[in-house]
């Protein structure tokens, strides 16, 4: 839908479980993940940028769509300080959003979000860097279990380094934070976050769960295997009446 979106031009809201898409003709001006921190977050918890700068920029300019032209006029921002920060919680929100298994696609047409435009990215460059993403992960450690599981630390091993970066990720990793969580209460992107817990995985830092055990496929009574090409009804009833069971 999102290629379609874009070679219609489209402008609206491409709206899933996992986030939103925001389009305006055909290109993606901004997106949101309930996963991803928002550029609030990652502006805020760094301190680049105090709290009540970002709320009052979208006091004044939300209703406009102005929020991001309001930041750089009002001197708290420059221009390419707003475009990172946001190319890159587009990209972190987009990830997320269009994740397989992201539940069903609607859209909205003539949606615009209060972000107003900033940098607009073809969707052929997001789905691209989405895949690349995907791919990426596996790379470094293809256990996805990890993603979503409660972060436990190991300890290193005698020699081992810890960056200060892993250091500062570790220190969260209770056995009850996710890396979700994790990227919340750090304020990073929540992507990035994925891949530092993979690389700490691969190194033996973080345990890795076991995935999920599939259900065992369910059998059919041995009699099934029998029945001959031109069943009568009652053999029918039989076969219905079997495969429910086994449901």
């Amino acid at each position: 839908m999102l290629v379609r979106l874009a070679g219609e031009r489209a402008t609206g809201a491409l709206l899933r479980d996992q986030g939103t898409l925001y389009l305006a003709d055909g290109r993606v001006v901004h997106a949101e993940s309930p996963v991803a921190p928002g550029m609030d977050v990652l502006l805020t918890a760094g301190g680049r940028l105090p709290r009540g700068g970002w709320e009052e920029a979208v006091d004044r300019a939300g209703t406009r769509r102005e929020v991001g032209r309001y930041l750089v006029d009002s001197g708290r921002l420059h221009d390419g300080e707003l475009e990172i920060a946001h190319l890159g919680a587009l990209f972190d929100a987009a990830f997320f959003a269009l994740a397989p298994g992201s539940g069903p696609t609607r859209f909205r047409y003539g949606v615009a979000h209060w972000m107003g435009p900033v940098r607009p990215v073809s969707a052929t460059a997001v789905e691209r860097e989405t895949v690349r993403r995907r791919e990426l992960l596996d790379h470094v450690w293809p256990y996805a279990a990890v993603d979503s599981a409660p972060v436990v630390a190991r300890e290193p091993a005698p020699g081992q380094s810890v960056t200060r970066r892993q250091r500062a990720l570790l220190a969260l990793a209770d056995g009850v934070r996710t890396p979700v969580a994790i990227a919340w209460a750090l304020g990073r992107p929540a992507f990035h976050t994925l891949l530092d817990v993979r690389r700490l995985a691969a190194a033996g830092l973080v345990e890795t769960p076991d995935d999920p055990v599939p259900p065992a496929p369910a059998t059919l009574p041995p009699w099934v295997a029998t029945v001959s090409g031109d069943p009568d009804i009652t053999l029918l009833r039989r076969l219905r009446d079997a495969l429910e069971a086994s449901l």
